[in-house]
């Protein structure tokens, strides 16, 4: 403040001729020199005071009452990273000055409401060889959520989602993996949401069998439904990457209860906050709910007959899950008991064995035993 004053002084007091010279002698350039005197004629020695080089508005700093509204959110749903609670606290309050995510994960690490998880390496996501999903309900993902004990019972969630909306479609508390509970469960989503094009599942029960097409009643009942089968490979659920991320999100956001009928009132919150409320990253932002919509393709209050050509020869699976052809009895699948199967000449003797759409295998004429081979050709 001192040597500020010199300088005015010096240069009030006419001696100066030169201002490039009063400055070197200060040690200040030009710019700082006319900066003082700037200060100077504006507001008198006060102007010449030491003054703050602090920005007048911090991008790192937010108001307490914003901060306060999203650590309340936060702690509410303590699995939800910063980009989800600004996305729902902004559709609350668009005219609000929120803060960067950045800025709130800070704040949320400096509360100790972070806790650094390990990062795993994850394999590449595939989807081949499914039928490309780009709207609301061309796939629908099912499966069951591991298992856990409620009460003195283990509970089997099922859920199934829409996979390109994300939307959640079921989450049912099951105190069994069983077809009979799974096909009920579906029917309720039927007909409330129509059915999808597709239907992507892993390879074991109820959704699939070793048998032949690895066909069981349920995704049998689904064939005739006109419903696409897409299976997954076996140990390779990256190829239901979005089903199994929405699995852990269940996983980090509910705790078991204390009975069956109460784990189902969780889960059944659980799935109207997911869809209505729950911003999702891969959705830009939006819910669940925003994205989807009721399926054209209508639940049919009597289930449809398959239909075949006339090149195929049609034949009833009887109770024993066998077909009789050329005067032999055939093992075909008990899961197709009372369906019926269509066989078409594919040549030289060999016949394939269709369920509907679905090649279940072939049948040689020219063996002495007529048997069903597992497909390893084309059809």
């Amino acid at each position: 403040m001192d040597e500020r004053l010199k300088f005015i002084a010096e240069h009030l007091s006419g001696r100066w001729d030169n201002f490039s010279a009063l400055c070197t002698t200060f040690g200040v350039s030009r710019k700082t020199g006319y900066k003082w005197l700037g200060r100077y004629e504006d507001d008198g020695t006060d102007g010449l005071a030491v003054r703050s080089s602090a920005p007048n508005r911090s991008p790192q700093s937010m108001a307490a009452d914003i901060a306060r509204s999203l650590v309340d959110l936060r702690r509410k749903h303590p699995t939800w990273g910063p980009r989800k609670l600004l996305a729902v606290r902004q559709r609350e309050q668009p005219e609000a000055d929120w803060p960067a995510a950045s800025t709130l994960g800070d704040l949320l690490k400096r509360l100790g409401l972070v806790k650094e998880r390990r990062r795993r390496r994850r394999a590449s996501p595939s989807t081949q060889p499914f039928q490309k999903c780009s709207a609301p309900n061309d796939t629908w993902c099912i499966d069951f959520k591991g298992q856990f004990p409620v009460g003195a019972q283990l509970c089997y969630p099922l859920t199934m989602t829409d996979a390109f909306s994300r939307y959640l479609l079921c989450c049912d508390a099951m105190p069994r993996i069983a077809g009979n509970s799974v096909q009920q469960s579906m029917e309720r989503v039927f007909r409330e949401h129509g059915m999808p094009k597709a239907m992507r599942s892993d390879n074991g029960p109820p959704f699939a069998s070793t048998g032949f097409a690895g066909l069981s009643r349920l995704s049998a009942w689904w064939v005739r439904l006109g419903i696409q089968l897409e299976r997954i490979e076996p140990g390779k659920p990256q190829q239901n990457g979005r089903h199994e991320r929405f699995h852990g999100s269940l996983k980090r956001d509910l705790a078991p209860r204390e009975s069956m009928a109460a784990e189902q009132r969780a889960l059944d919150a659980y799935r109207i906050e997911f869809n209505t409320y729950r911003p999702h990253e891969a959705l830009a932002m939006k819910t669940p709910a925003d994205i989807h919509v009721p399926s054209a393709r209508s639940f049919p209050d009597r289930l449809p007959e398959l239909e075949y050509s006339h090149e195929h020869e049609l034949r009833r699976v009887h109770s024993a899950g066998d077909i009789k052809w050329r005067g032999q009895v055939i093992y075909v699948s008990e899961a197709l008991v009372g369906e019926v199967v269509g066989l078409r000449l594919a040549g030289d003797g060999v016949w394939s064995a269709f369920f509907g759409p679905v090649l279940l295998g072939h049948v040689s004429d020219r063996a002495p035993h007529l048997k069903l081979v597992r497909p390893t050709w084309g059809r």
